[in-house]
């Protein structure tokens, strides 16, 4: 695979002047990259959504969510994450997302056949006896993604760092089908 970019990659050239050609995939996304920016144009936007939404997602590949909720480039803030589980780090892009960005509704999704079912807070104690360190952040596994919707929907309901909590919608997407299917808030 070759590059368009024309850059030094002779001996004689800086390290940080050279650049590898097709060696892995990154260097294949980098050399996608240049082929876009080749004809990007700077679209003016601001960093605050245009639909003041920000969607919390897991970061599965099979979920292409600007496509699946029929979002353009600037209407969203999107934050993903393994599970799509409301941690506090998605609080921390959330606080900031409204606070300082002026969104106003969260949209939650989780799908079917998450990796996050799979598994149990056990992976933490594997990494621990591999790596001799356990690992200061939960696995948040779930078995019933309904039920984890609905424990993300309070967790953003309760937070007190988030100024809009009334439009909170949380949904599971069927990677079989491509549908959303709305989950009610726990009573």
């Amino acid at each position: 695979m070759s590059t368009s970019a024309q850059s030094p990659a002779g001996p004689s050239a800086p390290a940080a002047d050279r650049a590898r050609t097709g060696d892995t995939v990154t260097d294949r996304l980098v050399e996608a990259n240049v082929r876009y920016a080749a004809d990007f144009e700077d679209p003016g936007m601001d960093a605050k959504p245009v639909l003041r939404v920000a969607v919390v997602a897991c970061m599965d590949a099979r979920l292409d969510l600007h496509d699946a909720l029929g979002l353009a480039l600037g209407d969203c803030h999107t934050i993903r994450n393994a599970g799509g589980v409301v941690t506090d780090d998605v609080i921390r892009s959330l606080t900031i997302s409204q606070r300082a960005l002026g969104t106003r509704s969260v949209i939650l999704i989780h799908h079917t056949n998450c990796g996050l079912e799979s598994i149990t807070e056990e992976f933490r104690q594997e990494l621990e006896a591999e790596v001799g360190q356990r690992p200061v952040w939960a696995v948040e596994a779930y078995k019933d993604a309904d039920q984890d919707v609905r424990q993300s929907m309070q967790r953003v309901r309760t937070s007190p760092f988030l100024l809009h909590t009334d439009d909170v919608r949380g949904f599971v997407f069927d990677v079989t089908t491509g549908l959303l299917r709305e989950i009610l808030p726990a009573s």
